[in-house]
């Protein structure tokens, strides 16, 4: 396994070796309960606040607007569902981009069942929302808005400051997913001027199962989970601590990494990324004229299925990411290529790559040294 290459870093990435040793103490005799008041308890509610504050600090904020869940999508999920029920009084309509992760879209349909008017503003062949076609989508009614920071697929960083000013000054709550964009972009709720932000802790080489819901002091937010106290009341549960105190960790050398890392993992997926559109016809870059992170690079191949390409790309030592999922036996595209508007002949081949701390000059030569050859041969037997 040692000789393969994984650019698969938007999907999951590997704990942090300064994370894990941080989890170890409260996987074995420090894992007490944060909520007990005895020694045991009062040692482990510390180190829970602890990385409250750690938290706290790294993306700029006050400590009682720090919520530990379990995942992005609990964050993303109660964000929208605890938020928008919160402010139902005033309103029943909510507004978000058509290229939401599925954890917002869904969350969005459980809304639509409870009775909320959801409008989707759609993007440009870039992957950009429209800041006029946003700002008409707001109604006297609107409660809720949620724009991604960085999209999960092509990585299309969006103007969400711009966006969310508006809104806000409409009198909506503002929310946005920026799971992708902890370690690659600066995170500061208060500059970004939202209400509520999601992070997940494997996606910057923090433990999974972990994740952070910032709630901007004085937003209304319901509770997703109940029965105890915990997190202000937010999320009921005994704390991960072991899982939150890696994060805590994992999140300190991602923002104060961030600036160097952006620069040199960018200047390798721009090298990936030249060499690729020109050593293999018919490439198309998606988000190409658009800001986007520095790590993701999603091209479409013409006249390539995207499950065969990834396929073969395994079996040559290459973990990327297809764009595009099989439903009910049929290959359907990726909605956030849908979105795009570009011609269907793009929709079947779509790839992710996706860079990392650990990606190297060499597996980058490695793969523009694969690929000419793979998509050739799959051309040519016609695998799609």
């Amino acid at each position: 396994m040692h000789d393969r290459i994984y650019l698969d870093y938007a999907a999951t990435t590997p704990l942090r070796p300064e994370a894990l040793e941080a989890m170890l103490p409260f996987l074995s005799a420090g894992g007490f309960n944060p909520s007990s008041l005895h020694a045991e308890g009062r040692a482990a509610r510390a180190a829970l606040d602890d990385a409250r504050d750690r938290v706290a600090a790294a993306l700029g904020v006050h400590r009682r607007e720090i919520t530990f869940v379990g995942s992005g999508s609990e964050a993303d999920t109660h964000a929208l569902l605890g938020a928008a029920r919160a402010a139902r009084s005033r309103g029943r309509h909510v507004v978000a981009s058509a290229i939401e992760h599925h954890a917002v879209l869904h969350a969005l349909d459980a809304l639509r069942d409870e009775g909320f008017e959801v409008t989707l503003v759609p993007v440009d062949e870039r992957g950009l929302v429209d800041p006029a076609a946003f700002e008409a989508a707001l109604r006297p009614d609107t409660v809720l808005a949620s724009i991604m920071l960085a999209n999960n697929e092509i990585g299309v960083v969006q103007p969400v400051a711009r966006l969310a000013a508006r809104a806000r000054d409409r009198g909506a709550i503002v929310h946005t997913d920026a799971v992708q964009a902890a370690g690659w972009l600066p995170l500061r709720p208060t500059e970004l001027g939202v209400d509520l932000l999601a992070l997940s802790g494997h996606k910057f080489s923090g433990p999974k199962g972990t994740g952070v819901l910032y709630v901007r002091d004085g937003t209304p937010l319901g509770p997703l989970v109940h029965g105890g106290g915990q997190e202000f009341g937010r999320r009921a549960g005994t704390e991960n601590l072991a899982g939150i105190v890696g994060l805590a960790r994992a999140l300190e050398l991602a923002v104060a990494g961030q600036a160097e890392r952006a620069v040199r993992i960018g200047t390798l997926r721009d090298r990936l990324e030249a060499g690729i559109v020109a050593s293999v016809g018919e490439v198309r870059v998606n988000g190409a004229g658009a800001p986007r992170l520095p790590n993701n690079c999603n091209l479409s191949f013409a006249g390539i299925d995207s499950e065969t390409l990834l396929m073969r790309l395994d079996l040559a030592g290459v973990a990327v990411s297809a764009g595009s999922a099989c439903t009910s036996g049929a290959l359907e595209p990726s909605h956030v290529i849908a979105a795009l508007g570009i011609d269907p002949r793009w929709h079947r081949g779509t790839i992710r790559f996706s860079l990392g701390d650990a990606t190297t000059p060499g597996e980058i030569d490695r793969v523009l040294a694969l690929l000419p050859r793979i998509t050739a041969e799959v051309r040519t037997k016609g695998e799609v």
